[in-house]
């Protein structure tokens, strides 16, 4: 599929751009040797939550790698709409980073708070209570577009809901492992988006 190979080129430099901004910092988090327990979360879910993840490395490794085997995933938008998909795609990535660097060694996959955890508000923390979840829909939007494929839509609408329904979840390990404080801050930012100013605040 000759017509493909620029948008696979592309694809190749988002997946290298995003995974340098993540790798060092989940390195560095993961530097304590604390084990994080995925009791709190469910092994269900967490099984389900990862099976979806690696349903995603599929569909994106089968574009990649066999695009004549997946062509039957392909949906026909137009050039300038996949080329879109690589700016967003691109742009996600100085996002990942700020994020991550914001966050620093509270960084885990799963709902728990790690030992010596602090509640981050600065940075993207500032507005959102979980850019990182929010630069991860813009990736996975961005490669969505730039590929082409409603199964790596798909799968990533999966484990973006999956996050989702996750979250009230890690909200509540968070209230109570910093109290007020976490109810304060989550009092003044949005979970997913920032808070709208109310009506007649000054």
């Amino acid at each position: 599929m000759p017509a493909e190979n620029p948008f696979r080129i592309a694809l190749i430099v988002v997946l290298v751009v995003t995974i340098a901004a993540t790798l060092v910092h989940r390195r560095r988090a993961a530097a304590s040797g604390e084990k994080i327990s995925r009791k709190e979360e469910g092994y269900l879910f967490a099984v389900v939550l990862r099976l979806a993840g690696v349903g995603l490395w599929v569909a994106t490794l089968g574009y990649l790698l066999a695009p004549a085997t997946f062509g039957w995933a392909l949906v026909p938008l137009p050039p300038p709409i996949r080329w879109f998909g690589l700016v967003v795609g691109m742009l996600a990535a100085p996002l990942m980073q700020w994020t991550l660097s914001s966050l620093g060694k509270n960084l885990t996959d799963t709902v728990v708070t790690r030992r010596e955890a602090s509640l981050v508000t600065h940075g993207p923390y500032r507005w959102v209570r979980h850019p990182f979840y929010v630069t991860a829909a813009v990736s996975m939007a961005g490669v969505t577009l730039l590929t082409a494929n409603w199964l790596i839509g798909l799968t990533s609408l999966i484990i973006l809901m999956l996050l989702a329904v996750r979250t009230p979840k890690e909200e509540a390990m968070l209230i109570a492992r910093f109290g007020d404080q976490y109810r304060d801050y989550s009092a003044r930012t949005g979970r997913f988006l920032p808070c709208l100013p109310r009506s007649g605040a000054r």
